[in-house]
């Protein structure tokens, strides 16, 4: 039996297809309504929208990343574990990578104001459920500085990943391995600080 899921994969994966013989910019959803062989109105009971694509297509590599066995993450440090999470969701956009970076110029127009706001709730989603997925359980102005810091390294390693051509985007392996080496440096000195303040100081004699 074919599920809601199932077509609304089948067009995700027409538009994708599509995107790749043309560009982002040039598909239309009459397009991928043709190449299923479906009406436009069956396209709209799925996506109201194009951009309802892109967001489709960002929650595939959100699904794929919340797939990774936490036993597993649970054995790394905290650097090796963001760099699993991370790449893992990276490596899910890959093989339409050209498509991806159409997609982010598409949203980034001037006139498309609402769907830049929806690129944030977007950031802002997929960087709690890499806390999540990490184990970090910072509360109050903890949280919001983790959450702050964490949001800058996934952007900045996602950009980096935009521009990549090396093999297996080993620039981009390497790069967000030194930042993320850097925060748990920084992460520990801190702790350690912490730790140090809250000892009672020794009476004098």
């Amino acid at each position: 039996m074919v599920t809601r899921a199932d077509i609304k994969q089948r067009i995700l994966g027409s538009a994708l297809k599509l995107a790749e013989e043309r560009s982002w910019e040039e598909l239309r959803l009459s397009d991928i309504a043709a190449d299923l062989d479906i009406s436009l109105f069956e396209v709209q009971q799925h996506f109201r929208q194009k951009d309802d694509l892109v967001e489709a297509w960002f929650d595939r590599a959100d699904q794929t990343m919340l797939q990774l066995p936490r036993e597993e993450l649970a054995e790394m440090s905290l650097a090796d574990r963001l760099h699993m999470i991370i790449f893992t969701w990276l490596d899910a956009l890959a093989k339409h990578k050209t498509i991806t970076r159409e997609m982010l110029w598409y949203k980034l127009e001037p006139l498309h104001i609402h769907l830049q706001f929806q690129a944030l709730l977007r950031i802002s989603r997929t960087v709690q459920w890499i806390q999540e997925l990490a184990g970090l359980k910072a509360q109050y102005k903890k949280r919001i500085a983790e959450e702050i810091g964490l949001t800058s390294i996934y952007l900045c390693a996602f950009l980096y990943w935009l521009q990549d051509s090396s093999t297996k985007q080993k620039r981009t392996r390497s790069f967000l391995k030194r930042k993320l080496s850097r925060i748990e440096k920084c992460c520990h000195k801190l702790n350690k600080c912490l730790t140090t303040a809250r000892k009672p100081l020794k009476s004098a004699a």
